[in-house]
């Protein structure tokens, strides 16, 4: 594989991941009410409960994108580096 591509596949990754995660919480800051109802059909939560789940979960992901995406991304630009 390639580097280039390889760095390019992780950059797009760690983009697209972000812009998800900016996207759940935008509509989690402005339709919060509406999410709560449409879950409120399935699930009995509190508001308490529900601002919890979503909090826990949405750190949860920023982890992941940090542990998957920009940690292998920093070490294929220190290889990089390195071998210059």
């Amino acid at each position: 594989m390639h580097d280039a591509f390889l760095w390019n596949f992780m950059l797009y990754s760690l983009a697209i991941n972000y812009g998800v995660l900016l996207f759940w919480f935008i509509a989690f800051l402005f339709a919060r009410d509406s999410i709560q109802r449409l879950h409120g059909k399935w699930f009995r939560l509190q508001p308490e409960q529900f601002d919890a789940i979503h909090y826990g979960l949405m750190g949860a992901y920023k982890l992941g994108i940090i542990l998957f995406n920009a940690v292998p991304l920093l070490a294929l630009w220190l290889m990089g580096r390195g071998g210059s």
